[in-house]
C-alpha cells in the first residue's frame, strides 16, 4: 500500500509534514499539488490505499481537493483524510464525506494508525480465519459476526449462509443451489426457507451495510468489490 497526500507544496514537502512523518515509518508516499491533475494513467494501475489532503487552515481548499479526488475512478473509493489545525476543526460540516479527521501538528504513529483504519474500513478481503465484506466481519474459526465493531447474534444456519455468499461474491446462486452446498441436501426446509434466511441476515445486518443482493428470477449474491 502507498499513500498519496495532496496539499500546497510548501505544506506537504515540510520537516515536519504528514509525508515526512509517514516516510520516517516507512511508508511509501507520493505527494501532489492540491491543484494538479490526478487522473494520470498509473493510478489506475496502482491506486494509493489512502488519500491524505492537507488542507491544515485552508478547508475550503480540502473541500475543493475532495471534490476533484472522488471524480477521478481510481480515487472514487479509496479512503481520504483531511488534515487541519484545531482552529479549523469549526469549520468542518458534518456533510464533509472525509473518513477521518488527523490533527496537525501530527503525532506520526496517530496518523499512520488512523490511515490503516480508514484503509482497512473500507477494503474487502477474505483469510482461512476472517472475511470482511462491506461493514461486516465474519470471524470463520470464532463462529462470529461484527458490523461497524458491533457483534451481530445469528444462529448456525444464518452465519453458515453468509459465510458461504461471502467466500463466493460475485456469483449468482438459485435457492436450491445454496440449500444444497450451504445447509446439505438432508437439511430439512423447502427452498423458500432460504429467503426467511436472507430476510433475517438483512434485518440484523443492515442493508446498508452488506451488499447481499436478490437476482429477480434466479436466486441471490454477494456483489463483489
Amino acid at each position: 500500500m502507498w499513500i498519496l497526500i495532496v496539499g500546497s507544496p510548501q505544506t506537504v514537502e515540510r520537516p515536519e509534514g504528514g509525508a515526512e512523518a509517514l516516510r520516517q515509518l516507512g511508508c511509501r508516499v507520493r505527494t501532489s499539488d492540491l491543484w494538479d491533475r490526478l487522473d494520470h494513467p498509473e493510478l489506475a494501475a496502482d491506486p494509493p490505499g489512502a488519500v491524505l489532503i492537507e488542507a491544515v487552515d485552508e478547508v475550503d481548499a480540502g473541500r475543493a481537493a475532495m471534490v476533484r479526488l472522488r471524480a477521478v475512478p481510481a480515487l472514487s473509493d479509496v479512503p481520504v483524510l483531511l488534515a487541519v489545525t484545531v482552529n479549523a476543526i469549526q469549520r468542518i460540516q458534518p456533510q464533509d464525506a472525509f473518513d477521518d479527521i488527523v490533527l496537525v501538528p501530527y503525532v506520526p504513529v496517530e496518523l499512520y494508525v488512523r490511515i490503516r483504519r480508514a484503509e482497512w474500513g473500507r477494503s474487502e478481503f477474505e483469510s482461512p480465519e476472517r472475511i470482511k465484506v462491506g461493514k461486516v466481519v465474519i470471524d470463520v474459526a470464532g463462529h462470529e459476526a461484527w458490523v461497524d465493531g458491533r457483534a451481530v447474534v445469528l444462529t448456525q444456519q444464518e452465519f453458515a449462509l453468509l459465510r458461504f455468499l461471502s467466500s463466493h461474491r460475485g456469483r449468482v446462486f438459485s435457492r436450491q443451489q445454496l440449500l444444497d452446498r450451504v445447509w446439505g441436501v438432508d437439511y430439512y426446509g423447502g427452498s423458500r426457507t432460504v429467503d426467511i434466511h436472507v430476510r433475517r441476515l438483512r434485518m440484523k445486518l443492515g442493508t446498508d451495510k452488506v451488499p447481499l443482493r436478490t437476482v429477480r428470477g434466479v436466486g441471490y449474491k454477494m456483489d463483489a468489490p
